[in-house]
């Protein structure tokens, strides 16, 4: 089924923001396993895991509306130098995601691609859900004090 060409571009926008969020999760999941915070790894890495389940959707979709999905873009990737920083920068892009996919959710209803929609929509439930668990976090470490939030990552 060939697609609309701006709904197109915009989901190869939104694949080079999963592929970016998935190599900055990722190394933000490494440094905390090379750092002892399993449990901070775990979650990190359970992110990026769920960042490329969203690419892959996007990369079906787009192939489906007859377009080519275009893996060679990145957008700048923010390494956070500790924990504190990591929260941080993985809060802003998802933030940055969360306003992308609602863009889009609205170009894809005005083009009449409500499956595109929907798909969309179950992807913006998953950013929904990352953004709130890292505020979690963050919360965490206002309460507890950043030492004291660390012990609790080990093991």
């Amino acid at each position: 089924m060939k697609g609309n060409s701006q709904l197109i571009e915009t989901l190869n926008s939104l694949l080079a923001d999963e592929l970016s969020a998935i190599n900055q999760y990722i190394v933000h999941s490494e440094m905390c396993a090379n750092w002892g915070y399993e449990k901070l790894h775990a979650r990190f890495e359970k992110r990026a895991i769920d960042e490329m389940k969203h690419a892959e959707k996007l990369i079906a979709r787009i192939l489906f509306l007859e377009g080519i999905p275009v893996v060679s873009n990145l957008n700048p990737i923010h390494i956070g130098s500790d924990v504190i920083k990591q929260l941080e920068n993985d809060h802003i892009a998802e933030e940055g995601a969360i306003a992308a996919y609602n863009a889009a959710i609205k170009l894809a209803g005005e083009v009449n691609d409500f499956a595109t929609r929907e798909l969309l929509e179950d992807i913006l439930k998953d950013e929904d859900d990352h953004i709130d668990k890292i505020e979690e976090l963050q919360d965490q470490v206002s309460h507890m004090t950043l030492p004291i939030f660390l012990t609790t990552q080990v093991g």
